[in-house]
């Protein structure tokens, strides 16, 4: 089908919010790393929300871009914040806090835009400015939905993602050893869990897992202030 001009600028909205919202995601990685004792990503520039700093052209535009045009869920990655473990304060305990700051900030963030959007909803506004009210909530409900994708996306434990530092917190020794050895076929599992599983046999993991986070989280959320 061809994409309509409502349906091209809903895209652009999209990755724009997808983006920012994977820049924050970044910064909270090494604000909690400088926090526990490490300023890698201070002394390089990172803790900013400058996109130049911080954008993956294919990550973070390419992605997003690629999944809004096949209508699945949308998320992106920006350039990792670079940190040194060796440099942390509790090496084990704080690279825990620093891979699960980046969720949280994506959680944070669509809190923030759930109470955005109870602000947007009440009378007061609604009748000082309907449609620009009703235009605003579409992009406050996409900036609640994606930042939630996003969370429990990146809490899936598949090295690199933030999830699999959760799983690495509980291993040591060769079951650690052996789990760092997934890194090297994760792209290609993500790869088959968001196109050849869903588009050959018909079946959906990836889907189903953030339908059942993701999706179930946002419906609570915004059904509470609706």
């Amino acid at each position: 089908m061809p994409v309509t001009l409502e349906g091209l600028v809903s895209m652009v909205v999209t990755v724009a919010l997808v983006m920012f919202s994977a820049m924050v995601h970044e910064v909270a990685h090494g604000l909690a790393a400088h926090l526990c004792g490490d300023d890698t990503a201070k002394e390089a520039g990172r803790l900013t929300l400058d996109p130049r700093a911080h954008l993956d052209p294919v990550g973070s535009v390419v992605l997003p871009l690629a999944m809004a045009l096949m209508g699945g869920p949308v998320f992106a990655f920006a350039r990792p914040v670079p940190y040194n473990p060796a440099r942390l304060r509790n090496p084990r305990r704080d690279e825990l806090i620093v891979a699960l700051a980046g969720p949280a900030s994506n959680l944070l963030q669509a809190l923030v835009g759930t109470a955005l959007v109870a602000a947007l909803l009440s009378p007061a506004a609604l009748a000082a400015a309907p449609d620009a009210a009703l235009a605003l909530l579409d992009v406050l409900l996409t900036y609640v939905s994606v930042n939630l994708v996003l969370c429990f996306f990146n809490l899936i434990p598949l090295p690199p993602l933030d999830g699999s530092k959760v799983v690495l917190f509980f291993l040591s020794g060769r079951a650690r050893a052996r789990y760092y050895e997934l890194q090297n076929y994760s792209m290609a599992i993500l790869l088959a869990a968001l196109y050849l599983l869903p588009g050959l046999l018909r079946v959906d993991p990836l889907g189903a897992y953030l339908d059942a986070t993701a999706g179930r989280l946002f419906g609570a959320l915004i059904g509470a202030v609706l």
